[in-house]
């Protein structure tokens, strides 16, 4: 059991640090836009300060705070994993990778990111250790509401970079296209971590949640 639980919390903090890295990256790329949400922190660290992993921190516990009240309960440790690591990592690969003001490495920052952050999420998913704040709020939506996942996160996706853009966040055809083919990319990763873990861990009875 010991084994199992490091081999899950090994690729829960891994992913986490590998999609933190690309989320970086594409900010980085920012020329082409990015993801509908650092639009948002961008756009916030723009005007008010701080940093942009500090925004995301906190519109995360915004998040967590408002689920919480609607779930009436607390959320679960990976949750809470989810919206102070990513946030802190952020603010580290932020510092250290270089920034441009060259096009074309901004385009190249941004494609390796989209694929980076979009593999780092599948691997944080794998071992079902809880759902980010913002997934968590995804499937509140449409638990209460209806229709599919991909009605709620596409709706959600498309007020917080009107909400982004208003702050002058970096909204362009990428914003668009992480959109789009995230999703696909993840459809593809998180499998594949999958099969990686159960060879780790040679259980697949121990794939339960963890709360």
């Amino acid at each position: 059991m010991q084994k199992v639980m490091g081999w899950r919390w090994a690729f829960f903090i891994g992913g986490l640090i590998v999609m933190s890295l690309g989320i970086t990256m594409s900010i980085k790329g920012k020329i082409v836009g990015t993801s509908p949400w650092d639009v948002l922190h961008v756009g916030l660290f723009q005007n008010f300060g701080l940093s942009i992993g500090t925004w995301s921190i906190l519109t995360g516990l915004f998040i967590v705070a408002s689920t919480s009240i609607v779930l009436r309960q607390w959320p679960k440790i990976g949750t809470w994993l989810n919206m102070l690591l990513i946030g802190s990592f952020i603010d580290v690969f932020n510092w250290l990778l270089p920034s441009t003001n060259i096009y074309s490495l901004q385009v190249t920052y941004f494609v390796i990111g989209l694929f980076v952050l979009s593999f780092g999420c599948g691997m944080y998913i794998a071992p079902n250790m809880g759902a980010g704040p913002r997934d968590t709020l995804m499937m509140i939506l449409v638990e209460k509401f209806g229709g599919t996942i991909k009605t709620a996160r596409m709706g959600i996706e498309v007020l917080v970079t009107i909400f982004g853009w208003l702050l002058g966040g970096p909204v362009g055809v990428g914003t668009v296209v992480i959109a789009l083919t995230s999703g696909y990319i993840v459809q593809y990763s998180l499998p594949y971590c999958r099969k990686l873990l159960m060879k780790c861990i040679g259980n697949i009875e121990d794939m339960k949640p963890f709360y």
